[in-house]
């Protein structure tokens, strides 16, 4: 019965991610085309460095620490997870332990240690957002469901450390009292100090209980994660890796050029040919839709750890820009239309809800800005508010003609005379007479 159960539950855990995932999909598949596809080995070299190797983490050791020991754990837990679902599935029980032998009872008690350092950080981190309320973590744009989610999957991991140690604790005593039903995994030194301390007097029964709720709880919580994923901002565990490899290799600060208007300058000084096209073209970004799909994969990769806005001048000041508020307001903007799509069954060719990423992102925001590049430096899986708040500001001055008053002066005297001082006369003729 409990093999029939477990794999229905598979079927259905399968079911609900594959649908989550391919709507992350769809909603990033929402931007424009980009390709990328240049100097591969740059790329891949950031993707071991960075996103696998954790490389700009530790510009923090303390919290990187933490973090790395959570990391760790969740990567080597993997192997132990393999074998309880083939064990779940054909029914068997420590599958790998007759394989494995010596190998085995070191790994166990490797996973183990980690997980008891996993613990720790897990507290740590709770204590950092909820009793020492850290300034980046207490931010008013993490109000509501951001936080509550960082929470949930803090709590979601000292389940599964429970899970470890009950199921490992009581199957270690059950190997002394019901040898010929459970193979040896040789001595656990945490889980067998866990179990004498809270198992130890129980029954065989007891203990089949124990471990038995431990597996279960185990296999719930990661089936509960692995459903729960593209609903999280933990997200970034599968989204990071292809959002570092994606990433610019353009010095920080690049802009890149706008075709149309690089074509009428060429034109102007004689070395290309006008646009002949009657169409008035749409400058920078105004929604999702015209932001590429890098950009919305940006947004989804967040992990909300708010280094940008912590380094971000304007914000220091007190001025409203938030490059994190930013990330997350994209997203939100993308899950909007994608569920407008679902619920009406209709096509983004279609879509027009009359809202656009001004709806989210104030002009007072875009124009706190310094363009210093200081949240793209200081993003641990290389996402870059910068490039967004650029294409919001030039849809806000070249399409919609508007922009700070402040800057109109600036404007005024780069048409008319090439600079950004208000002159008498043109800029060539004024460098003419210096």
């Amino acid at each position: 019965m409990q093999q029939v159960i477990f794999i229905i539950l598979i079927g259905v855990v399968a079911y609900f991610a594959t649908k989550g995932f391919l709507r992350i999909r769809r909603n990033i598949l929402l931007g424009k085309d980009e390709i990328i596809n240049d100097q591969k080995s740059i790329r891949l070299n950031n993707v071991l460095l960075i996103a696998f190797g954790q490389k700009k983490m530790f510009k923090r050791f303390i919290p990187a620490i933490f973090h790395f020991f959570i990391y760790a754990a969740f990567i080597l837990t993997q192997i132990e997870l393999i074998e309880i679902i083939i064990d779940g599935i054909i029914g068997t029980h420590r599958i790998f332990a007759p394989f494995l032998g010596g190998f085995y009872t070191f790994l166990l008690n490797f996973i183990e240690f980690l997980s008891l350092l996993a613990f720790i950080a897990t507290v740590v981190f709770l204590s950092r957002r909820n009793l020492l309320r850290l300034p980046r973590f207490k931010s008013s744009d993490l109000n509501g469901w951001p936080r509550l989610d960082a929470n949930l999957i803090l709590l979601g991991e000292i389940l599964l450390i429970v899970g470890i140690f009950c199921m490992n604790g009581a199957d270690g005593l059950l190997q002394q009292l019901m040898p010929e039903h459970y193979h040896s995994t040789g001595k656990l030194v945490l889980s067998s100090q866990f179990a004498h301390t809270f198992f130890g007097g129980l029954s065989p029964d007891t203990l089949v209980g124990i471990e038995r709720f431990g597996w279960w709880l185990h296999n719930l919580v990661v089936f509960g994660f692995i459903c729960y994923l593209p609903y999280s901002k933990h997200l970034h565990i599968f989204l990071s890796f292809p959002n570092v490899y994606c990433s610019k290799l353009t010095p920080r600060g690049q802009m890149e050029n706008m075709p149309e208007i690089m074509n009428e300058v060429k034109s102007m000084l004689g070395i290309g040919e006008a646009s002949t096209s009657t169409d008035v073209p749409e400058f920078g970004a105004n929604d999702v839709m015209s932001l590429s799909w890098k950009n919305v994969m940006d947004a989804y990769s967040c992990t909300e750890c708010g280094r940008c806005s912590s380094v971000c001048p304007a914000n220091l000041t007190g001025k409203k820009l938030s490059p994190r508020k930013i990330m997350m307001d994209v997203r939100d903007r993308a899950d909007e239309i994608g569920n407008y799509l679902d619920k009406n069954k209709s096509k983004i060719v279609d879509f027009n809800d009359g809202k656009s990423l001004f709806n989210y992102i104030s002009p007072e925001e875009i124009h706190a800005c310094t363009t210093c590049n200081a949240c793209v430096e200081a993003c641990p899986v290389l996402i870059n508010p910068l490039d967004i708040i650029f294409q919001l500001r030039r849809y806000e001055i070249l399409t919609l003609s508007q922009g700070p008053t402040d800057w109109l002066p600036m404007f005024n005297a780069l048409e008319n005379t090439g600079a950004v001082w208000q002159m008498p006369v043109d800029r060539e003729n004024w460098r003419q007479t210096i």
